[in-house]
């Protein structure tokens, strides 16, 4: 299937806004927002707790955050929490339309329902009534694995007949994101996005690549079950920079079996690498070797997150030896190293501090060393 996409601009469509909630712009202009998903079932007697965490999520880029609603008791939790966070909150609906209005009573930001499994017309029909009414934005949703019957069929069908299975998969997605589309449109619902995911990169590029052709509506952009860390990263990046390059995507997801945060510090890094975010950390740091004379694994691990939820737009550089160290490291506007019993850090290449840490035990050579760190990234 060959589709030559032109440089697409989505339509403009604003979530949130609604009591508490901030007001995220989504398409034309606006940067690609990023997204999460939470990992725990929501509970409204952890409710504070979330609050708290979300706030962390925020610290690191997260500009909007999904939550599965599987059932009553959820819905009723995330009608709460909608109303005690700036969070734009997402209600991830199946099955049951219900709880999608359910949701809509509180200040939700955006319905994701699947039209594979919603259920008849009346039901998409009585959600799209009130998100009209409440101002509630819906995402149209749809996987290969929950396609209509009918697509399904059809999908087998030409794969039989000897259509590759990604471009026969890909056609399936966007048939049923434009029916349901143009069951929107017919009722006069425009505050609308859609997803096409698939675990597939070339199934994922190529329905959205076709989508672009037909309609401005903004995409959410997601590689589903992309798998743990290293290759569902890979599978994100290699997905989303080939729709980048023709400005496809308005908000993104890096589905990951991993934690929301590493999620969130991936899509940072897509989006910075492929040109489409600017400002904030940028953190460097060698693979580490034989030379190695300082813990660059155990330092990372212990600054990384809080590095990227600081609001400076620097480079960090982790260097695990005097061969890595101020020399490579001389771009970086504050870097780290060490030599034997010494810890140097330095400043656009010039040492600034030595921290003499011979005879300390892992646990004060961390607190001496971080606490050094920390003085002189604040100075900057």
């Amino acid at each position: 299937m060959g589709v030559q996409t032109l440089m697409y601009k989505a339509d403009t469509i604003r979530i949130g806004g609604k009591g508490l909630v901030r007001s995220v712009t989504l398409g034309g202009d606006a940067p690609i927002a990023v997204q999460t998903m939470w990992k725990q079932p929501l509970r409204e007697d952890t409710l504070a707790e979330t609050v708290r965490k979300i706030a962390e999520l925020e610290q690191l880029g997260c500009d909007i955050l999904r939550f599965a609603v599987p059932d009553a008791p959820s819905a009723e939790a995330f009608v709460k929490l909608t109303r005690i966070t700036p969070m734009p909150l997402v209600a991830d609906i199946h099955f049951d339309y219900r709880l999608a209005l359910r949701c809509m009573d509180g200040d939700a930001a955006k319905i994701r329902i699947n039209p594979g499994n919603i259920g008849t017309e009346e039901r998409v029909k009585a959600v799209i009534q009130k998100a009209q009414d409440t101002g509630t934005v819906l995402r149209i949703g749809v996987n290969t694995g929950s396609l209509p019957a009918d697509l399904r069929n059809r999908m087998e069908e030409e794969m039989q007949a000897g259509r590759e299975a990604d471009e026969a998969r890909a056609a399936a997605l966007v048939e049923g994101a434009c029916r349901e589309a143009a069951f929107f449109e017919t009722h006069g619902f425009k505050q609308y996005l859609v997803s096409m995911k698939a675990s597939s990169v070339r199934e994922t590029v190529l329905a959205n690549e076709l989508f672009a052709q037909k309609s401005a509506v903004p995409l959410h952009l997601g590689v589903t079950e992309a798998g743990p860390l290293v290759s569902g990263i890979v599978k994100s990046t290699l997905a989303f920079s080939k729709l980048f390059e023709h400005n496809i995507g308005s908000t993104i997801r890096v589905s990951l079996s991993d934690t929301m945060e590493n999620e969130l510090i991936a899509a940072r890094e897509i989006l910075m690498e492929c040109g489409k975010r600017q400002g904030g950390i940028r953190l460097v740091s060698c693979p580490r070797c034989g030379r190695n004379g300082f813990d660059v694994h155990g330092f990372v691990e212990r600054w990384q997150r809080r590095l990227f939820a600081e609001k400076k737009d620097i480079t960090v550089a982790v260097m695990g030896c005097v061969v890595n160290g101020p020399g490579e490291g001389k771009f970086a506007d504050i870097g780290i190293t060490g030599a034997e019993n010494m810890v140097l850090l330095f400043k656009r290449g010039v040492i600034v501090q030595r921290i003499d840490v011979q005879g300390l035990s892992d646990s004060e050579r961390n607190a001496a060393v971080d606490a050094v760190f920390e003085k002189e990234l604040q100075s900057l």
